[in-house]
């Protein structure tokens, strides 16, 4: 999977790391189980500080994204935890998305469409993790 993070972005670096992992989980690039680069491996990668890679990788660790040991490194989860927390801050961000879609006059169908489309594009691995 290739990392392409963009400095001119309002989004912080760590931000758009986490981003780009969990969208790689979601379009199938990096399956469950899969491991991930080293902290210091992946910051010279990606150009960015060793700090700033830690940061997305306990962020990821948190929200249950991937797994980290101390022996085996960072590896994508087999099981990602739905919480409550999860669910009210997908709703904050649909909510968003959905106000600046008609404000830009986008149609609610075609919204919605755009929302299946995107949904039919996620292609989790679920293969069993080979240690």
């Amino acid at each position: 999977m290739i990392i392409t993070l963009d400095a001119a972005s309002d989004a912080p670096l760590y931000v758009q790391l986490c981003n780009q992992i969990i969208l790689g989980i979601g379009s199938g690039a990096l399956a469950c189980g899969e491991r991930l680069p080293t902290v210091r491996q992946l910051a010279q990668d990606a150009c960015v500080n060793v700090m700033t890679v830690s940061k997305a990788y306990q962020i990821l660790k948190r929200e249950g994204y991937i797994e980290v040991d101390r022996r085996h490194g960072a590896r994508v989860s087999l099981t990602a935890a739905h919480s409550g927390e999860f669910r009210e801050r997908t709703e904050r961000q649909l909510a968003l998305l959905a106000t600046e879609s008609a404000l830009h006059g986008l149609p609610k169908e075609e919204f919605l469409s755009l929302c299946e489309r995107v949904c039919g594009e996620i292609r989790i691995r679920r293969e069993e993790a080979v240690v």
